[in-house]
């Protein structure tokens, strides 16, 4: 993978954890393997755990904890209402940076 497309992957980063959570409550390693199968993304654990650390550190995400029936302890985690509001902003932001990116591309002006 070339650096650009390092840097774009992890400008995104935040957006899809935060999007995923948002289609409902969801534990860590169900949320690192969806989006692993998602075209161009392929984030890790050493990626995703951090940002779900820090979304729950800012108040953007609520975690409760449930018996695993196999293995340790499950974070289950959820957007608040501050998270709720965060998506929307940079769901927001990615659509007019998308729309503008794909003119450029199109050779279009928008």
């Amino acid at each position: 993978m070339s650096g650009w497309e390092a840097q774009l992957r992890k400008g995104i980063v935040e957006l899809a954890v935060l999007a995923l959570i948002g289609r409902g409550e969801s534990y860590g390693y169900r949320i690192v393997a969806e989006l692993k199968e998602l075209d161009g993304l392929a984030l890790t654990e050493s990626t995703v755990y951090p940002v779900l650390a820090r979304l729950a550190r800012d108040g953007l995400l609520a975690i409760r904890t449930e018996e695993s029936p196999s293995g340790p302890n499950r974070r289950y985690y959820r957007l608040t209402t501050a998270g709720e509001a965060r998506l929307r902003r940079i769901a927001e932001s990615w659509r007019s940076i998308s729309e503008s990116l794909r003119g450029l591309l199109e050779g279009a002006r928008t």
